[in-house]
């Protein structure tokens, strides 16, 4: 998230009733419900997740074990039976 200065985005009535609650300090102004993203989206780490579950799954059919895979990709068995899993279907 990026830092944007009040006195560059809003007018200045707007800004100095904001200055009466909050003065000097940081606010968050969340996102309207219809502009909200779903977690991971804007950074493209749902993406990269998705990638390496595929490759988890690649890897699992091309014959390499539960236990390597545990450990190339630094997670939990369950986690990798999950993924093969959710993945297979």
């Amino acid at each position: 998230m990026k830092y944007e200065n009040a006195k560059e985005v809003l007018p200045l009535d707007i800004l100095e009733i904001i200055q009466e609650y909050i003065d000097g300090k940081y606010v968050y102004i969340p996102q309207k419900y219809n502009n909200k993203t779903s977690w991971g989206e804007e950074s493209g780490f749902r993406r990269e997740i998705k990638n390496r579950n595929i490759k988890i799954l690649n890897e699992y059919k091309n014959g390499k074990s539960i236990k390597e895979l545990s450990q190339k990709f630094y997670l939990t068995e369950h986690s990798i039976r999950r993924i093969i899993r959710d993945y297979n279907k």
